[in-house]
């Protein structure tokens, strides 16, 4: 690596290595004077090397070591001057379109030159065996070397351009200039696969300045002249696709502008969106998609309508006959019939895609989105005046298409409008940006379109025709295309064919009385046989009374009164939604204020955290300058001790830093690399002088040696020549003697190949009959397992309904005898408490007279237990009667035999003779046992 002391230097010395034909040597000697750290300050010299840097780069087609300094320029000249960088480029690019354009017009065939498909690609294998097994190169081979290094190298140099502009906000300008030549470029020679990368380099451009948005120098697109120089470039990119015939490029770069403008929020200028609107009709257009182009086509009309000034009448009916014709063409059928769940939202989307492309809105809302679709877009030409503009000739076809009702002849009376629209169209004189108008393009979906509604009107009227009827009656195509438009439309349950091919005639579906169609098709002659009707007897007029006008003035007056207390309604429910909205306003109010106050806190506190960090880092910074001034001192020490072995002065040490020290051993490296420098360079101007010599002796001898070898090599090509001439004299007699041997077999050539394909003729008919009769048998082995099925369901399904009536009538058994039991068991209940209430009452009976009786048998003993001082006291007795009738004897009391058999013969009879497990009696038993004991024991209590 040579060391120059000045910039100068190295850019004579680059000089004077051309002149002596060192060209190789001088561009390295100036690339590493560009990449060296120790000429970072830009002079006027920088740009005079760089310019001589780039022509050396063009003469030798170094695209890597232009794109290295261009960069290590581009950081020397950022802050100081950028436009020297912008004119070191222009330079650059100017030198190889001109060394392209010289290799171009050198060579006789371009187009066979260029012939290669990626000019980024090596040679391949089968072009490098070519070149070294044939004897001489051909024209087409020479012109390849001479003309495709040339465009590889104008085109690497646009890349390493655009790649040193891509994020430089000043050279915005020369940046879509660059990308304007190289679509140029792609244009002009028709570089498909250049255009690709090129379209996705500026992609990946814009994707990185959007990703780093900190930047320093970035471009902002929000400037309006920033933005239109991106816009110009991607309209650019769309013209050169689909002239290229990218569609799909031109698709993207359709995305491309739309996502740009969904970046900024803006809408472009009127006169891009006439270009981006017109690319978009031919690129729909060549995707077949017939809606979309037609919503584009109408967008078309309406920009050139409103903002156009200098459009003509025939224009503007030009543009309105391609828009009503882009409509008509439009399927009249849902092929997404029969879709589907993944692929209907599949197409959902896709279709809210291409929506927003075509409505170009820059906030799109998925919800407020209409559905695009055939009947919308039609209904939309009416309502903006469309039809009022186009041809006589589409608007009677239109009339034909959409209203009429002519199932003979509507192809009959459509085919003459088409033949006078396919002649109309042209270029547009008052509208340049819209492409050329050609209403012939539409001519074959206009002819589907018509044989689409005759079929659908035939269908509605006859139930049967022959088929050279139906041929007739559409002349545009022949009985085959019509088949085939049938079946995609019986496809997509637009109507209903079938094509009985051995009767020859087309069955129609049956449509019964309800049917849309035929319901239309009624009502519509009824209500023309009113009107003739009305015609033939107009009815006759009567004198109004007042009573028939004030006869529903009640229902009027009732219907007011409900308006009016909607209104009243209406009214309160507002002054609520305004008292509501208020109340919302100083609820927002509030909260705004009290975020204000939070805010203003959070600043006080961020303040006093900043003048705390700031102390801190003052403090920190005070340490440091104590550290580095005792380490100024410490080196000071070092260098005094240098300067004794030296015996170099020293300054003072108390007034010199870290820095002072550094920057005097900088300058004594500085002054000792100097002087190796000179003694390098001496050096080298004395091995310079010697080569020199040495190559001036060896010079002639050298050129002595050259001219002996090519003398040998002529005399080697000669001989070699006659005996490649030999060879092939004896290799054209061998053959021809192989020729007249191999002719004689041809009669038995052609007797073998007519035997073996006759027999292969007949193999195929026997397998052909062979499988017609499987395929014969398999219907009718079907045929029989259908009816044994069918049969065998039926029987199942009556098994099924005799058994569920028999299930049905063993219920109702069931559930009578239930209801039976339960009536049984009722009735017997209710005898059972009968019986039980009688026997309850003859029960009490018994026992009311038990008591009555030992009633009067308690008061027939009394007497006889009384002792004799109650005699005198007869209001004591029967004070006590009762009591020692209702005393009851002491449980555990003895009481003797004889007082008890005393007691029963004076006062008791005895009792009757009863069945003694029976209930009466044993409760009386009970009852006289109980009174007795307690009489007896009362008795003897008071003895």
């Amino acid at each position: 690596m040579a060391n120059f002391a000045k910039p100068e230097s190295a850019l004579k010395r680059a000089e004077e290595l051309i002149n002596v034909g060192q060209k190789q040597e001088a561009l390295q000697a100036l690339h590493d004077l560009i990449t060296s750290r120790r000429y970072r300050a830009w002079t006027k010299t920088h740009e005079r090397i760089m310019f001589k840097y780039v022509e050396l780069c063009v003469d030798m087609r170094r695209g890597r070591f232009a794109k290295d300094g261009l960069i290590q320029y581009r950081s020397v000249c950022q802050q100081v001057n950028i436009s020297s960088l912008e004119e070191v480029i222009k330079h650059f690019m100017h030198l190889a379109t001109e060394r392209a354009e010289l290799a171009r017009s050198q060579a006789q065939a371009l187009e066979e030159a260029l012939n290669v498909e990626d000019l980024e690609a090596d040679k391949r294998p089968e072009d490098l065996m070519l070149s070294y097994v044939s004897g001489e190169k051909g024209k087409e081979r020479s012109d390849r070397e001479l003309v495709t290094p040339w465009f590889k190298f104008l085109w690497e140099t646009y890349r390493t351009v655009l790649e040193i502009l891509r994020n430089n906000s000043k050279l915005e300008a020369l940046y879509a200039m660059t990308a304007h030549r190289a679509f140029q470029f792609c244009k002009q020679y028709k570089r498909t696969t250049e255009l690709r990368r090129l379209c996705e380099i500026i992609r990946n451009h814009l994707a990185n300045l959007n990703k780093f948005r900190d930047q320093r120098d970035r471009p902002d697109l929000s400037a309006p002249e920033s933005l239109q120089l991106y816009l110009d470039t991607r309209i650019e990119q769309l013209k050169v696709s689909t002239e290229l015939g990218l569609w799909q490029e031109a698709f993207r770069s359709i995305e491309d502008i739309y996502g740009l403008m969904c970046m900024v929020k803006k809408i472009p200028k009127p006169s891009l969106m006439v270009v981006y609107y017109g690319k978009l009709t031919e690129i729909f257009w060549m995707s077949s998609n017939h809606l979309y182009h037609a919503y584009a086509w109408l967008k078309l009309f309406s920009l050139q309508k409103s903002f156009n000034k200098n459009l003509s009448q025939k224009d503007l009916q030009l543009i309105a006959s391609s828009v009503v014709l882009a409509a008509l063409s439009v399927s009249p059928y849902d092929k997404l019939y029969g879709a589907s769940h993944l692929e209907l939202e599949n197409e959902k989307e896709r279709s809210l895609r291409l929506a927003n492309l075509i409505g170009f809105d820059v906030e799109p809302r998925s919800e407020k989105k209409e559905v695009l679709s055939r009947s919308s877009i039609l209904s939309e030409l009416v309502s903006r005046g469309v039809m009022a503009c186009v041809t006589q000739e589409v608007k009677d076809l239109y009339n034909l298409l959409e209203h009429e009702f002519l199932p003979l002849d509507l192809a009959l009376k459509v085919q003459p409008l088409l033949k006078k629209i396919s002649k109309l169209g042209g270029k547009l004189s008052s509208a340049a940006s819209v492409p050329e108008v050609q209403l012939s393009h539409y001519v074959p979906a206009l002819e589907k379109l018509a044989t689409l509604r005759l079929l659908q009107q035939v269908s509605q009227v006859y139930q049967t025709i022959h088929i050279d009827n139906l041929s007739k009656m559409i002349p545009f195509f022949d009985f085959a295309a019509i088949e085939k438009i049938s079946v995609d439309a019986v496809r997509h349950n637009f109507v209903a064919i079938k094509v009985d091919h051995l009767n020859g005639s087309v069955l129609f579906g049956k449509q019964s009385i309800e049917a849309e169609g035929l319901r239309d098709h009624l009502s519509l002659f009824a209500e023309s046989l009113c009107n003739a009707r009305l015609m033939i007897y107009p009815p006759a007029k009567k004198v109004s009374k007042l009573g028939d006008a004030l006869s529903n003035l009640a229902e009027i007056v009732e219907k007011e009164h409900k308006r009016l207390l909607a209104r009243k309604s209406i009214i309160e429910k507002r002054k609520e939604e305004q008292e509501r909205l208020l109340l919302e306003k100083e609820r927002v109010e509030e909260s705004k204020r009290r975020e204000h106050q939070k805010m203003t806190e959070e600043a006080e506190q961020k303040r006093v955290s900043a003048e705390l960090e700031q102390r801190r880092n003052q403090r920190i910074l005070k340490e440091i300058e104590d550290r580095e001034l005792e380490e100024a001192q410490a080196m000071l020490q070092e260098a005094e001790k240098r300067s004794k072995r030296k015996k170099k002065p020293v300054l003072d040490g108390e007034k010199m830093t870290k820095k002072d020290i550094m920057e005097l051993a900088l300058h004594e490296q500085l002054r000792e690399r100097q002087e190796m420098e000179k003694k390098w360079q001496k050096f080298a101007k004395i091995m310079d002088y010697l080569e020199r010599a040495k190559r001036e002796e060896a010079a002639p001898l050298i050129e002595s040696a050259f001219q002996r070898h090519l003398a040998e090599e002529a005399t080697l090509h000669e001989r070699e020549q006659q005996q490649e001439i030999e060879l092939s004299r004896q290799r054209h007699a061998g053959d021809l003697v192989e020729k007249s041997r191999l002719g004689r077999m041809l009669e038995n050539k052609r007797i073998f190949q007519e035997r073996a394909v006759s027999c292969r003729e007949a193999k195929l008919n026997s397998k052909k009959q062979e499988r017609q009769e499987q395929i014969n048998q398999i219907i009718q082995t079907r045929k029989q397992d259908r009816d044994t099925r069918r049969k065998l369901l039926f029987f199942l399904r009556k098994e099924e309904e005799q058994q569920k009536r028999l299930q049905e009538e063993e219920d109702a058994r069931k559930h009578e005898e239930a209801e039976k039991r339960k009536r049984e068991e009722a009735d017997r209940k209710a005898k059972l408490d009968a019986i039980a209430e009688k026997q309850r009452q003859r029960e009490l009976e018994l026992e009311e007279k038990k008591r009555l009786e030992r009633e009067v048998v308690l008061g027939k003993s009394m007497p006889v237990s009384l002792e004799p001082s109650t005699i005198g006291r007869p209001s004591e007795a029967g004070a006590t009667a009762p009591a020692a009738t209702a005393a009851a004897p002491t449980p555990g009391k003895f009481v003797p035999r004889f007082r008890r058999e005393k007691i029963d013969v004076a006062g008791q009879a005895p009792p009757p003779e009863t069945d003694r497990w029976s209930s009466g009696g044993r409760r009386d038993e009970r009852n006289s046992f109980g009174g007795g004991s307690r009489t007896s024991w009362s008795s003897s209590r008071r003895n």
